[in-house]
């Protein structure tokens, strides 16, 4: 054999060992190249920081919530999240930016019960909840208080309702902005009360809050996740929770039905989504780090404090969280509706 022929042989074996290697490092990886598998998804899924939109203000009861399951969840998913406030418009600024994000896992967005409202509530909301996201799972329901300034006069809900009454012009009922939790809960409260408020927007609970207890309004509806602190420490007036039975973490405060509001139930839901078109075992693998976190016995005792509780695992899916959002577009679609609300 010549020195070139013995080269040459030398070439095509070294190619034939690349084909193999290469051949053999597809099939483990379905397929293809690239850390992807062969319906396109990401194999190595996370290999960068993962970013979780709250469309809400920093200090509030969603971003609160967000930030409890954050690292639990990173953990289980070995990689970093990084929770950002995107605030605006009833939580539409910070949805619309994760609807238009790459869809690739790493735009992940925590809505409340605000997904299934806005499009009842804005005529020209940019997306379309079921359209232009994939649901991963429901994390929580909380419940709301109704909650005042701690020298506001009524003493028990049916004192407050008689108030309002006959102070309609004077008394202000504050709120995060329309389609937010807390509007939506004031909305009801006024049906059920037979009576039109002046409502103070703020651009978050957060704010809000603050005010309230400030002093500077007279009272709101929030979530137990952002009100229970401030009760407990005597810094607000409790009247009564929105559930059916009294949160454990509130056991003097009276339900809605036990205060003479029956009418008035609401519950705010939350859940994580990530842009339409999201490879589905990148969804899973969101969904399953969700169930990990919810599980965490620390997760569940910050909750408990909070007056809430994960959802049951087999509600942290996409398939529970789904059927919850198609139920809740459709409920609060006759409920904005008969209101008259809109959204400017």
């Amino acid at each position: 054999m010549t020195r070139t022929s013995g080269y040459r042989a030398a070439v095509r074996m070294l190619a034939a060992i690349g084909a193999v290697a290469l051949a053999a490092a597809c099939s483990g990886n379905g397929g293809t190249t690239g850390g992807t598998t062969g319906t396109g998804q990401a194999g190595g899924y996370p290999d960068q920081n993962i970013t979780f939109v709250v469309p809400f203000s920093a200090g509030g009861p969603t971003d609160t919530v967000t930030r409890m399951i954050a690292d639990p969840m990173a953990a289980k998913l070995g990689g970093k999240i990084v929770v950002q406030n995107v605030e605006g418009a009833g939580g539409t600024v910070g949805a619309g930016e994760v609807a238009r994000a790459k869809p690739d896992g790493y735009t992940v967005l925590m809505h409340h019960i605000g997904m299934s409202t806005a499009p009842a509530l804005y005529q020209n909301l940019g997306y379309k909840p079921l359209e232009d996201f994939e649901t991963v799972g429901l994390v929580t329901e909380v419940p709301m208080t109704i909650v005042a300034r701690k020298d506001f006069p009524p003493a028990t809900l049916q004192d407050l309702v008689t108030y309002v009454k006959a102070n309609a012009g004077k008394v202000t009922l504050a709120n995060a902005g329309i389609g937010a939790a807390s509007h939506l809960c004031g909305l009801l409260f006024q049906t059920a009360a037979g009576v039109k408020l002046q409502e103070v927007p703020y651009e978050g609970t957060g704010p809000a809050l603050t005010d309230l207890v400030g002093g500077q309004v007279d009272f709101m509806c929030d979530q137990t996740t952002n009100t229970s602190g401030q009760i407990a420490a005597g810094e607000v007036k409790a009247y009564a929770v929105t559930t059916p039975e009294r949160v454990k973490s509130l056991p003097d405060v009276p339900t809605t039905a036990e205060a003479g509001l029956p009418d008035l139930k609401v519950s705010v839901w939350h859940g994580l989504y990530v842009p339409k078109g999201t490879p589905q075992d990148v969804v899973q693998k969101l969904s399953e780090a969700l169930k990990a976190a919810l599980a965490d016995q620390k997760v569940i005792d910050q909750m408990a404090k909070l007056g809430t509780a994960p959802v049951p695992a087999e509600n942290a899916t996409p398939q529970a969280h789904r059927a919850k959002l198609e139920e809740q577009l459709r409920t609060w679609a006759k409920v904005i509706a008969d209101a008259g609300v809109k959204a400017s």
